[in-house]
Order: structure tokens, then C-alpha cells, then sequence
């Protein structure tokens, strides 16, 4: 800042009248004199410049002022502009022949007679550090989960459980491990979980249907989420004495619990989905023991059917020795559902569901050669055997041709006897009429005359089909990625949506008095058809298998909305 001022002074100040003085600043970059002059006085003007540089002036805290001039001195010590980071940068593409090598070099392409388990097979093939961890670790795993201790890769092509060891050792690479951080390694994790959590829960979905007939789907679901919850699957990983290889480096009990639940959730989601896929054949890989939870257990026992083979074959003691062992108790105390107002069943169950089954009944069960359907006990549970009174009813005549020709049933089937395919078409008719029953209906009076057991079994098997279809289609995807896609494909919306499209949403069997309401309020009206459309899938699960839910879904109903659309 410079000042500058100028003014004359008087050698007799007391007889002259006092001098105007004259004082004048300027912040311009270009400094102004101003002069005053006194006209009376004869002395010539005597001029005083005077430079000063002092602090710069202290603005108020709240001034604009202030305000910028912060901002000035900010940007002066900020680094220079980085870069955008590496991931936005585009490369250039793969070349052809290098893209073509590496999708013929991966084990995904390697297995053509099982291409569910080829394609949760890693995208390359396994390097030096992969096989230090198998050589250093899998031996522990396996004794854990007591497997044979003889490498996989001496079994023939022709056994799936010939992948057994890749597999498993997928399975431990959770996201938190080191070796996550190669892509083949990190995919087919997150690969393998996404599938396995899907497996797992309808089997224990089958379980409990079949454990309690008469419960309504709502105690159930928690039972599930009791036994494989978040909270619980720490505890019977530490049982199983798995928790060294999920963290080989911290101690379980010392890591915060929103750290600890996540790589336990996907490791065990993933070890179940091993298990599985490693048995879907017809050369058995047989086990001396399975993995240490019971509902893993139950889930190899009740999914006989799951991969289109009849039955699997276990050693009772083997069994026996893992709930001996390992077991849980469904009926334990913190699996038990919240207590609620049970309506009165009083129709009958099947003979077989008199008393509660237990998990030796459910292990060495098998279904005979002659069975009119693929569950014949998973159909009994669904189904009451009370249907048959609306047998020959005004839905049986006049609605049930329309819904069997859209949905193209009966499939032909070959039999031995007619009687069975005749007997078998029947039920079908008296399953269909249930899927379309509605709870406001009968449920007051007959809690069990409703679709809603059936919408339970459809909800999880079209999780399974979908979640399969995915991984066999998107073999480079991760399982991140799969698990969106999945839940757009299968939003609620979209699948009473697809019913109605059918313009199977008419024949729906509503009580008199909300018959009105549910037809011309489409709040009401559309949840009723998506649990109609879901208890449509679990039926053609039960009565046809799973082939049949894809054909439902994929050929039907246009699930995956790729099929051409109709030009009104």
C-alpha cells in the first residue's frame, strides 16, 4: 500500500490562520498525489512523500474479501491435476487370435457333459502360487471336512468329482484373502457362492416342508435364516474347525463381528455348492463324511433330484458319525420361529407325515421306481390330500383346459402302466388348482388350502434355475455382477407380470366378497399374481422336476425378456 500526502507549512502559524491539510490514500496499483496550496502563504511549497508497507489488512471472518483470498492461497499449495485413474483408461482391444487362445485355453470349455460344473470352474488355468496354497493348506481341508486325502486329478474324466480340489480350494479364497487379488481366483469365488446360496436354501426349504406339513411358510423362513444366518454360520465353522483356513493369521473370536461374517458366509456358501456339483454324476464321488453343518447334510439328502439323477447314496455311518459330531438341532431354542396365532388345521396330512421326521428319515429315503412324480413325499407335503374334493368342481371344467394348454401339460411321459400316467395328470389338474387358490378363499377354515406352501417351493427353485442359467451364459462375469443381474431378472413385478401377460391372471380363485377388489385394485391385484406365478414353478418342481421350470420359464414366460415381443 502506498500513501502519499502533501501541505505547506508556515514559519508563523500563530499569526497566519491555520493551513488546510489535505490526506489521501489509494490500494490502486498506480499511486495519486493530491496538493493542497495555500495561496496566502509566500514560502514555496514544501512536499513529503512517504512510502509505507505495513500488514495486510485483517478482513472480517465472514467477508467475501477474506473468503477469496483463502481460496488464492489454496490453490497456490495444492499438487498439481493427477490423472484419471488406471481403470477409466481405455485399452486397446484384445487381439483376435489372442482372445479366441484364451477362451479355448480355459478349464470353463473343458467339461461338455456337466456345463454347470465347468462353468464354476476358474477362467484360466491354476499358476505356481494357487498350487502353493493346495500344497500347503488343502490337505487340513480336506481331513477337516473328512474327504479322502488322494488327489482329485487321479480320477477319470468322466467323474465331476475329478475337479474336486479346484474347487474346494475356490471355495476358501475368500475376498479378504491374499490371493484374491488375481481375477480367476477372485471370480470363481464369488462364483461359486453366488450359486451356493441358492442350493442351499431350497434345501432347506424341502426340509422344513417336509419336517412340519402343517406350518405355514412364515415360522419356517425363519427357521432357515436361524440356522444359516450371518450370526450362526461363525459358530459351525469354528465347530467344523474350518476357522484356521478362513483366517490363518487372526483369531476368529478377536475380529469384529461385520468383518468376520462375510468371508464365513461365502466360504460356507461356496463349500456347499462344491459339494454338490462334485456328486451330480453317475459315477458317485462316495464320501466318508460331508461338510460338518447339518443343513449341509440335509441339503445333499433332500436335493436328489436337484442335477436330473434319481437319488444320491451315502454311508449311514458316515452320517450318523457327522450329526454325532457336528449336528445341529432345528428344534433347538434360538431356531425356533416367533411365537403368532396358529390357525386350526383340521384336514388330513399323508400317512408318512403322521410323526415329525428326523434326518435319518430323510437320508435313506428314496423315492420308488414307479413314483408319479419326481417328489412324490415333497408333492404330499405341498399338496393335502384333501383336494380331491373339488374334484369335478365349475375351476376343474371350465378353467383348467385353458390354464393346462397355455402352460402346455401334460407332458408325455413314458410309463410302464397308463394307470400311473392317468393317476399322475390328475393330480397335476388338483395341483394347478391349488396354485390358483387364494388365500382368501379357504385359509380361515382350511389353513392348508392355498398356494402358499407351493409360492415358498417356486420361490427358491426359480432362484436355483435363474442363478444356473446365469453362470452358464456369463462364463468371464463375476459373481457381484450375477448377483445383480439375477435380482433384476427376478423382481416381483416382473413375474406377475409375465402372468398376466398370459392373461392367466382371470381364472384366479378369490373370495366373494374381495373378488371385486382384487380384479380392479392393481396394489392388491399384482402381488396375487406374482405368488401365482411362483407356486406355478414350484409345482412343475415337484411334479416334473427341475427341466420342467426351465422350460416354464424360459420357453413360457420369457423370464430372461429376450424373446420377440408381440406388435399390437
Amino acid at each position: 500500500m502506498e500513501l502519499s500526502s502533501s501541505f505547506l507549512l508556515s514559519p508563523k502559524p500563530s499569526s497566519s490562520p491555520p493551513p488546510n491539510y489535505s490526506f489521501s490514500s489509494s490500494l490502486s496499483p498506480f499511486p495519486i498525489q493530491l496538493f493542497t496550496r495555500n495561496s496566502k502563504s509566500r514560502n514555496p511549497p514544501f512536499r513529503i512523500l512517504a512510502v509505507a508497507l505495513g500488514p495486510p489488512q485483517e478482513f472480517p471472518r465472514n467477508s467475501p474479501q477474506r473468503l477469496l483470498k483463502e481460496l488464492a492461497e489454496r490453490k497456490k499449495a495444492t499438487s498439481p491435476k493427477k490423472g484419471p485413474p488406471r481403470r477409466f483408461i481405455l485399452r486397446p482391444p484384445i487381439d483376435d487370435n489372442k482372445l479366441a487362445e484364451r477362451f479355448l485355453n480355459s478349464p470353463q470349455l473343458s467339461l461338455k457333459s456337466f456345463p454347470l460344473l465347468s462353468s464354476c470352474l476358474p477362467s484360466s488355468r491354476l499358476n505356481n502360487a494357487d498350487k502353493l496354497w493346495i500344497d500347503e493348506y488343502l490337505l487340513e481341508a480336506k481331513q477337516a471336512l473328512g474327504y479322502s486325502l488322494e488327489p482329485s486329478e487321479t480320477l477319470g474324466d468322466d467323474n465331476p468329482a475329478k475337479q474336486f480340489d479346484t474347487l474346494l480350494y475356490l471355495a476358501f479364497q475368500h475376498p479378504s484373502c491374499e490371493r484374491t487379488k488375481a481375477r480367476h481366483v477372485r471370480s470363481g469365488h464369488s462364483r461359486l457362492s453366488f450359486l451356493g446360496q441358492y442350493v442351499l436354501e431350497l434345501a432347506l426349504a424341502e426340509f422344513f416342508l417336509q419336517r412340519y406339513p402343517r406350518e405355514s411358510p412364515g415360522p419356517m423362513r425363519e427357521r432357515v435364516f436361524a440356522l444359516i444366518g450371518k450370526r450362526s454360520l461363525p459358530k459351525w465353522i469354528k465347530a467344523a474347525s474350518l476357522h484356521n483356513l478362513i483366517f490363518p493369521y487372526d483369531e476368529m473370536e478377536k475380529i469384529m463381528r461385520k468383518d468376520r461374517e462375510g468371508p464365513v458366509n461365502a466360504t460356507a456358501t461356496a463349500m456347499v455348492i462344491v459339494n454338490t456339483l462334485c456328486q451330480s454324476g453317475i459315477v458317485l464321488f462316495l464320501l466318508r463324511t460331508i461338510l460338518q453343518l447339518e443343513f449341509h447334510l440335509l441339503m445333499v439328502s433332500i436335493l436328489g433330484f436337484v442335477w436330473g439323477y434319481l437319488s444320491l447314496f451315502w454311508y449311514a455311518r458316515s452320517v450318523s458319525c457327522s450329526f454325532e459330531v457336528f449336528g445341529m438341532d432345528p428344534d433347538a431354542e434360538d431356531c425356533l420361529p416367533k411365537l403368532r396365532r396358529q390357525l386350526e388345521d383340521v384336514d388330513y396330512v399323508s400317512a408318512e407325515f403322521e410323526g415329525k421326521l428326523s434326518w435319518q428319515d430323510i437320508v435313506v429315503y428314496k423315492p420308488p421306481a414307479d413314483a408319479l412324480f419326481a417328489h412324490p413325499r415333497l408333492f404330499r407335503a405341498c399338496v393335502p390330500p384333501g383336494m380331491h374334493r373339488f374334484r369335478g368342481n365349475i375351476w376343474d371344467y371350465d378353467s383348467r383346459p385353458l390354464v393346462m394348454k397355455t402352460l402346455g401339460y401334460p407332458l408325455e411321459m413314458t410309463d410302464r402302466i397308463p394307470e400311473i400316467t392317468e393317476a399322475r395328470n390328475i393330480e397335476l389338474g388338483l395341483g394347478l388348482q391349488l396354485c390358483f387358490m387364494h388365500p382368501s378363499k379357504y385359509k380361515f377354515e382350511h389353513p392348508r388350502f392355498c398356494y402358499e406352501r407351493l409360492e415358498y417351493t417356486g420361490q427358491k427353485i426359480q432362484d436355483l434355475v435363474m442363478a444356473e442359467r446365469l453362470l452358464m451364459k456369463h462364463l468371464d462375469a463375476p459373481g457381484l455382477w450375477l448377483q445383480e443381474r439375477h435380482r433384476r431378472l427376478l423382481m416381483n413385478k416382473y413375474c406377475g407380470r409375465y402372468l398376466r401377460a398370459k392373461h392367466l391372471h382371470r381364472v384366479i380363485i378369490y373370495d366373494d366378497k374381495v373378488q371385486d377388489t382384487f380384479e380392479h385394485n392393481r396394489r392388491k391385484r399384482n402381488p396375487a399374481t406374482t405368488a401365482v406365478q411362483q407356486a406355478l414353478h414350484g409345482l412343475s418342481y415337484l411334479v416334473y422336476g427341475k427341466r420342467d421350470v426351465r422350460r416354464l420359464m424360459f420357453e413360457i414366460f420369457d423370464f430372461e425378456q429376450i424373446q420377440p415381443k408381440e406388435v399390437v
